[in-house]
């Protein structure tokens, strides 16, 4: 399905955040399904696969909200960073601030498809999709990000770790619009990591991609936050890992602790992308690599 296919469909474009909200609360309470579209980079695809429409089936409406100005915007307070949920991956990538204070999500967007792709692509989309083969919310999982939600009954945040709950299921209910992802950086300079594992750099799904952050005090971690794509029904926080790490003095971890703390952590498939033992090997070699460079002896 290209561009040109969405005049198949019924399409609103609202003018204002709380119209947005007001328009899918009420095809909600219907049982109606509406698509907020912001670069259409995942569900102009899936309309390829899906089965064809039965008879009587209506499509879902199609809500463009990739001007709304409430969900543009790559801001910093302090060291608080906030995306707006359509913001793309090229906005990222051309970003000064992003360059020097989150050089991983810079270098993430560097990997997100072609350029085409990245033109168009968004944090808030992936999210919304909620796949565990998404680069960009690896990256976000690393961050420990906080995601911006909005309804007809106001604003909450969730956390991370607490939104994704199955594949491609998650806390945020079905009336809730993403307006904006919010990260708390680690101090500049600290350590990072993007490692993507596929047939190509970009333009690929990852067979494994590993997005890590870190913060030290002399040979010990204070802050370790991980994502793995592609391993597990959700994008993989690596939660034995982390605790693993931050136990104590990074040389006194060693590679075999290292390897039984990424299996605990993945559940990787086999499918037409990689076989489920080369995942594994891939992760546990990624994850030693990343501590190998903070000063473990992996």
């Amino acid at each position: 399905m290209s561009v040109s296919d969405l005049r198949l469909f019924e399409m609103r474009r609202p003018a204002e955040l709380a119209d947005v909200c007001a328009l899918v609360a009420e095809r909600v309470a219907r049982g109606e399904a509406t698509i907020l579209l912001a670069g259409g980079t995942d569900w102009l695809v899936e309309q390829e696969t899906r089965p064809a429409r039965r008879d009587g089936e209506v499509s879902p409406l199609v809500v463009d909200v990739s001007r709304l100005p409430a969900l543009r915007g790559i801001t910093f307070d302090g060291d608080r960073l906030r995306i707006g949920a359509a913001a793309t991956y090229l906005d990222l990538r051309r970003h000064p601030q992003v360059v020097t204070r989150a050089p991983l999500l810079e270098r993430m967007s560097r990997d997100i498809g072609a350029l085409q792709i990245q033109a168009r692509g968004t944090l808030g989309g992936n999210l919304a999709t909620a796949s565990p083969a998404a680069d960009g919310v690896t990256a976000l999982a690393a961050y420990d990000a906080t995601l911006v939600v909005r309804s007809v009954r106001g604003e909450r945040r969730i956390p991370f770790a607490e939104l994704q709950t199955a594949y491609k299921r998650s806390t945020r209910a079905a009336d809730e619009v993403i307006v904006a992802i919010e990260i708390d950086l680690p101090p500049e300079g600290s350590p990072w990591i993007w490692r993507k594992v596929g047939t190509r750099r970009a333009q690929s799904i990852s067979k494994v991609a590993l997005a890590g952050v870190a913060a030290l005090d002399g040979d010990r971690l204070v802050r370790l936050g991980l994502g793995m794509a592609s391993v597990a029904p959700v994008t993989a926080l690596l939660p034995s890992v982390r605790a693993l790490a931050l136990s104590r003095p990074l040389k006194e971890i060693q590679g075999s602790e290292v390897d039984a703390a990424v299996d605990a952590d993945v559940s990787p498939i086999a499918d037409v992308r990689s076989t489920r033992e080369y995942r594994i090997h891939c992760a546990r070699m990624v994850v030693r690599g990343f501590l190998r460079d903070l000063g473990a002896p992996t």
